[in-house]
């Protein structure tokens, strides 16, 4: 014993680690939001369910359960708690039966022997590398069950994106087979017009050009549709054509609702999993250090075994049978080539890193949120001048068609301004969509989709 605190006195290093998060830049308030408020977090379990669309809320229940990569997760999950349960094990004795039986020959005699036993072991864990190791376990378990969270605020989010994709393209198609139809009668007007000796050729061409361009857009929106609704059957696990059918009626692109309230960026940052994720590996990592740091000290360890052995089998329920020992131990490193203390400065690094990580996962969710908060401004202006642009080329193409059909202006009129209607009506069902996604991508900033436990 006299020996082994001796070794542990000189195994005591000066080496220390930080414990604490680290220090990141929080802004007391976001600096691209319309109003400060430290009103709660619009941000709830299931976000999407304020868009009131059931088919949108069944495939992302669906996506849910079904989607490999959250599969993935939670077997990974399950795994970390099942090491973490293993390192909780090693604190407690263990015990091991064994029974065996011998036969053996020497100088013609036979000789049998039989035995049963019990064997127990127990590590007193002096110096907590066994209780670190088995706080590294649990923290990396809890650091399993955020990337869980992750994985599911990820999948949510992308499941809308693209739902909201598969709308706004349904919208662009319509809006293309609108405009081709009311191009198709301006050319059978001209067509009219050139029998009656009161237009040429020339603008008769030009009419089946500007329709054949508008034609020819709707083939590659039909393909962008067919490829998003691919994409959204493979996000929900399923198979690539599996949404055909459900996807087939035209509904409007889902809009959140606009009073969405912030929550400050300290608090954002607790609702974050990746943020929570980066904390626990901090935590294991702080631990793997005092575990490494607590393997250069003596071990302690006490072993027994009791049993029976005997030369026959009706011999084994004799007390002189009964045989049982008592062992106690002590070891202690005394030359390793420095491989100890290298060992505290890898975990030392390893800290290091995680610290650093952690500090850029807090940056990269702070701009995260900024950035959506400027999108959702930028996109619901241009939708205000969008929509005054439209309405403004609407009536514009009606005036210019009718004037034509009197024969007051030339056709070239109508060209301009019936391409100005397509152009202007696909933005406006563009920037539409986009302001939905900002809404999303903020719920996907702010930490929307999963509740901390």
């Amino acid at each position: 014993m006299l020996l082994s605190a001796t070794l542990a006195g000189c195994a005591t290093t000066t080496t220390t680690w930080p414990t604490g998060l680290p220090d990141s830049p929080l802004p007391t308030a976001w600096g691209n939001a319309a109003t400060a408020t430290t009103a709660p977090p619009s941000t709830p379990t299931w976000w999407w369910q304020q868009l009131g669309d059931t088919s949108l809320n069944a495939l992302i229940e669906q996506a849910l359960q079904a989607n490999p990569s959250v599969l993935q997760a939670q077997a990974a999950l399950q795994q970390a708690r099942a090491q973490a349960q293993v390192q909780g094990a090693g604190l407690a004795p263990s015990v091991d039966a064994s029974a065996s039986a011998q036969r053996s020959k020497s100088n013609g005699n036979t000789n049998n022997r039989f035995q049963v036993g019990l064997d127990a072991s127990w590590e007193w864990d002096v110096w907590g590398r066994l209780e670190a190791g088995l706080q590294a376990s649990q923290a990396d378990a809890r650091a399993s069950q955020a990337s869980l969270a992750q994985t599911q605020v990820t999948l949510a989010a992308e499941v809308v994106l693209h739902y909201i994709n598969v709308r706004s393209l349904q919208a662009r198609l319509g809006i293309a087979q609108r405009n081709l139809a009311s191009q198709r009668e301006t050319w059978q007007l001209t067509d009219w017009r050139m029998q009656a000796g009161l237009s040429t050729s020339l603008v008769l061409e030009q009419a089946r050009a500007s329709m054949e361009q508008t034609a020819a857009q709707i083939p590659q929106l039909q393909t962008d549709l067919a490829q998003t609704q691919h994409s959204l059957a493979v996000l929900t696990g399923q198979h690539p054509t599996a949404l055909h059918t459900l996807l087939a009626d035209v509904r409007p692109v889902p809009q959140p609702a606009e009073d969405l309230a912030l929550a400050l960026p300290a608090e954002t940052l607790r609702q974050r999993p990746d943020v929570r994720v980066a904390e626990e590996r901090i935590r294991a990592a702080l631990a793997r250090v005092e575990q490494a740091d607590a393997a250069r000290y003596p071990s302690f360890r006490l072993g027994g075994s009791i049993g029976l052995s005997a030369l026959s089998l009706g011999s084994l329920g004799s007390g002189a049978a009964v045989t049982n020992a008592l062992l106690a131990s002590i070891s202690a490193p005394l030359l390793d080539g420095g491989a100890a203390r290298a060992q505290v400065r890898v975990q030392a690094a390893a800290l290091e890193q995680a610290r650093r990580a952690y500090q850029a996962t807090v940056l990269t969710a702070l701009q995260e949120v900024e950035d959506a908060l400027v999108a959702l401004r930028g996109d619901r202006e241009r939708l205000q001048r969008l929509q005054a642009a439209a309405e403004a080329a609407q009536n514009a193409a009606l005036l210019a068609q009718q004037r034509y059909g009197s024969g007051l202006i030339d056709f070239q009129s109508v060209l301009e301004t019936q391409r100005t209607l397509l152009s202007t009506q696909d933005s406006v069902a563009s920037t539409e969509a986009s302001v939905a996604a900002d809404h999303v991508r903020l719920y996907k900033a702010l930490g929307g989709g999963w509740t901390p436990s």
